[in-house]
């Protein structure tokens, strides 16, 4: 929200500095994004009328310019702007002020006398336009100062306001804090109703139910549109970054900034009537004002005439029944707009509207007609007419209506943890205009209707928190007994997780859960996609289905930066939307993603590329903190490459993926090096069985080695099952300790070694125990793998 200060003192007198008044609302939670001061050294500055301009007689580019500068005389100036003639008002430095760095004294320029300066807008620091000279109105009076004819100085105040505040999108709403922060009270509004002088109306029909549950209008006639804008508005609407367009155009915008209520003009004379409010037709289509071509769908709302659609209900009028300088009669529409009607339409067209942008977030249901009145007086008072009177059309069953709010002092001190008197409680909540009646407990408080934010006790608490001045409140040390947790023995925490990648040296990323549908389409991982009704951008419109996305375009933005060895991991939730409907399904999920070599430089030991196994010991090590297991199988997913990937399984269930992109894949994300990745369900890597104390067996362990001869499409993962099945209780480890395929093994078998480890709690084992556990071994593998002994 962008206005300018004397605007805002109109509203509320004040005895603040500019910096106190800036220092105030940021305070208050109004927060002072940028202040730029306006004409602050102006002195010498007036406004004077070029009475003649004629070519400079040694330079093509200059002219020599006869002003009249009122009391200061008639001047002779040599100018070299484009926009220089005679009748033009412009502002001029006399001699003797100053304009940024530059004092103006008398010169002779190439041989002409010039006695100060014609300046333009960016000169006296009032704009950043250069290319001419500031043009002033033609009845602005010669001779007076430039700052007072401006109202300078002044400053543009930009506030950068929370979604819950939308009555802070008017100057009147902001007035009202300021006024509760500084002990002020908010000038009454001079809008009185405006009676009627004609019979003109316009029927108002009303077809959209709770999305539009008032419409007020107002039919002007006689009015000329081709009076100027007056110059107190046209800066004022300059100030709040609003080019002044027309007089009808420039009041609606004027009375939306002030009051925070958005309107539109339309030209009586092109619209037929009766003017009504109803969701758009499919495929329906609409010419806005900025000569877009809007194709609509029921989720939109339109203002209708004679059911033609005329205008974009919140958002922006139409282009076929814009007001122009021909226009007679004009008739005024405010309306009140649920924001969920609202919401996300402005995006879905590309557009961005000061309108939208209010009623997304809430608008006073009461504004409409005072904003209509007000509008009138406005254009009565500058281009005359005779008003009709006003038609308003009304659903009150619809309208949101404030409730009373119970505040508690018992409450208020405890949550404070400070005592605010009575007085001054009933003080700020009265002066940011709720209506407050006190009781046994505290205060009965009902917000205004323009105070959407306010509907908890603890909202009312806030308001009193920050008004009484979060610097008011002393820092003192919490009391009373504080209850230690013990953590659960049978769940890993995240932190742990997190400490043993960071550990094993990756580095933690955080990405946002919403990524571009096309980047999904890419991985092959767009099934379940949740569309976003209101995403930030068409880039970030879906949520997620898997944290790799992310992960990474993050490591393609560090190779791009000349990091050769990335490491990254993330923990984040996945969104799956099931085809039935419902809630999309969120699941926690942990990633990692690596390239380049296998270890930092180092001169200890050469540099090795990351393969597959590297990846699978860092995912062991997590699954070590919580005794698990884990199964790798093969398999190859969509973004996986066929023959470096697997499938990770936890006690039978399959709770992730592991292995290397698809070479194609790192080609279309623009990847030059082979990129090892993991993603797993994060729940099961954080359930540990609970711990349970074992005595050690007081007799010694036996050692069995034994080499067999699988296929090699045989896993080790099902020999080891299978050892561990067949061996039975004596089994207390099977490690595998060498792998070989070659020179006489047959042709697609390999040889696999390991190691038993046999051992028995009551007793020592005898060489009978131990070849029957290696017989039984044998047999399992011969029958469930087809396995033999290496000779």
């Amino acid at each position: 929200m962008k206005f300018s200060e004397r605007w805002l003192r109109q509203h509320v007198k004040t005895t603040a500095s500019r910096d106190e008044l800036a220092a105030t609302l940021t305070a208050i939670g109004l927060e002072v994004e940028a202040m730029t001061v306006l004409g602050e050294a102006l002195d010498g500055v007036v406004v004077a009328r070029i009475v003649e301009c004629v070519p400079h007689p040694q330079a093509d580019r200059l002219r020599v310019c006869q002003v009249d500068a009122g009391a200061h005389g008639r001047l002779q100036i040599v100018c070299g702007a484009p926009n220089a003639r005679p009748g033009l008002v412009a502002p001029l430095a006399t001699i003797g002020a100053r304009v940024g760095e530059l004092t103006i004294k008398a010169a002779r320029l190439r041989g002409v006398e010039s006695q100060g300066m014609l300046c333009s807008a960016k000169e006296l620091g009032l704009d950043a336009d250069a290319s001419g000279l500031l043009e002033l109105p033609a009845d602005a009076p010669v001779g007076t100062p430039l700052a007072d004819y401006l109202g300078l100085p002044d400053a543009c105040i930009e506030l950068k306001l929370t979604p819950n505040r939308a009555d802070c999108f008017g100057v009147r709403g902001i007035a009202f804090d300021v006024a509760a922060a500084t002990g002020s009270t908010v000038e009454p509004l001079a809008a009185d109703p405006v009676p009627a002088q004609g019979a003109a109306t316009l029927a108002v029909e009303l077809q959209a139910g709770a999305d539009a549950p008032r419409f007020v209008g107002r039919v002007i006639e006689d009015v000329d549109a081709r009076a100027p804008t007056p110059v107190w508005m046209a800066e004022r609407l300059r100030r709040s970054g609003i080019r002044p367009l027309s007089l009808l155009v420039d009041v609606t915008q004027y009375v939306m900034l002030e009051l925070g209520q958005p309107m539109h003009a339309y030209d009586r004379d092109l619209l037929r009537g009766p003017i009504g409010v109803r969701h758009a037709r499919e495929g329906e289509t609409l010419r806005l004002l900025n000569g877009q071509e809007a194709r609509l769908d029921p989720q939109f709302l339109v203002i209708t005439d004679a059911d033609r659609a005329v205008g974009l209900a919140g958002i922006m009028g139409g282009d076929d029944t814009k007001v122009g300088a021909d226009t007679r009669r004009v008739f005024l529409e405010a309306a009140h707009f649920a924001p969920a009607a609202i919401i996300g339409r402005s995006r879905k067209l590309g557009l961005h509207t000061d309108a939208g942008h209010r009623f997304e977030r809430g608008v006073d249901p009461e504004l409409p007609r005072l904003a209509v009145e007000y509008a009138t007086r406005l254009i009565l008072d500058v281009a005359g007419g005779r008003p009709g009177p006003v038609v308003e059309a009304v659903l009150p069953e619809h309208l949101p209506q404030p409730r009373p709010i119970l505040l508690r002092r018992a409450r208020l001190a405890r949550v404070l943890g400070v005592q605010v008197t009575d007085a001054e409680v009933a003080r700020i909540l009265a002066a940011l205009g709720l209506a407050v009646e006190d009781c046994a407990d505290g205060w009965q408080v009902t917000p205004p209707s323009r105070r959407f934010d306010l509907a908890l006790e603890e909202d009312l608490i806030e308001e009193v928190a920050r008004i009484h001045g979060y610097d008011a409140i002393p820092a003192t040390l919490p009391g009373g007994a504080t209850r230690l947790v013990q953590p659960s023995e049978t769940r890993v925490s995240e932190y742990e997780l997190r400490r043993q990648l960071v550990a094993r040296d990756y580095l933690e990323a955080i990405n946002y859960a919403f990524v571009d549908a096309a980047l999904l389409d890419t991985w092959q991982a767009q099934a379940g996609a949740v569309a976003l009704a209101n995403p930030l951008s068409a880039e970030l419109g879906v949520m997620r289905t898997t944290l790799l996305p992310g992960l990474v375009q993050a490591l393609a933005r560090n190779r791009a930066r000349q990091q050769a060895r990335v490491r990254l991991f993330e923990l984040g939730k996945t969104f799956y939307a099931e085809a039935g409907g419902g809630a999309p399904l969120e699941t926690a999920c942990l990633a990692a993603v690596a390239c380049g070599d296998a270890r930092a430089e180092q001169w200890g030991a050469p540099a090795r590329a990351l393969d597959f196994h590297d990846l699978k010991g860092d995912l062991d090590s997590l699954a070590a903190l919580c005794g698990a297991v884990l199964d790798y199988r093969a398999e190859a997913p969509a973004h996986a490459h066929p023959s470096r990937s697997a499938g990770v399984y936890r006690d039978g269930e399959r709770i992730g993926w592991i292995g290397q992109l698809h070479p194609r894949l790192a080609q279309a994300l623009g990847l030059e090096a082979d990129v090892y990745a993991f993603e797993l369900k994060l729940a099961p890597l954080l359930a540990r069985p609970l711990p349970r104390a074992r005595a050690l067996s007081r007799f010694p362990s036996v050692r069995r080695d034994l080499a067999v001869v699988v296929a090699e499409a045989v896993p080790w993962a099902a020999v080891r099952a299978t050892v561990e099945a067949a061996a039975g209780p004596l089994l207390r480890q099977v490690e595998l300790f060498d792998r070989y395929a070659g020179k006489g093994i047959e042709t697609g078998c390999k040889s696999l070694a390991m190691a038993l480890i046999l051992q028995d709690e009551s007793r020592t084992l005898t060489d009978r125990d131990v070849d029957a556990v290696v017989t039984a071994v044998v047999a399992a593998l011969g029958e469930r793998h087809g396995a033999v002994i290496r000779s």
